[in-house]
């Protein structure tokens, strides 16, 4: 799932990772192993949000899917392995305008 910039924030503030940026020179290997995504990092591995049923019509939510685990303690290399869900329900609230 590609998140808008208020989702990023919405995540974020949820979540204890940092987003990875578009022009990371991962991303393009990143979007052939696994589609196009807004990913995520935190210190256990790679991460992205996949949509969930809805929670009415003013929210949208999505759950944590884990793609990636740190191969190395210096965190500089992923193994990847079949998505896992978290568990982690990410709650996007509806900007008012």
């Amino acid at each position: 799932m590609k998140l808008t910039s208020e989702q990023v924030k919405q995540t974020l503030s949820q979540l204890g990772a940092q987003v990875l940026p578009e022009e990371h020179p991962a991303m393009p290997q990143l979007n052939s192993m696994f589609g196009e995504h807004t990913f995520f990092v935190d210190e256990i591995g790679l991460k992205v949000v996949e949509p969930t049923p809805s929670l009415g019509a003013e929210r949208e939510s999505g759950e944590v899917v884990s793609l990636a685990d740190w191969s190395d303690s210096d965190l500089t290399r992923l193994m990847a392995h079949e998505p896992e869900p978290t568990g982690v329900i990410v709650v996007f609230e509806q900007s008012v305008h």
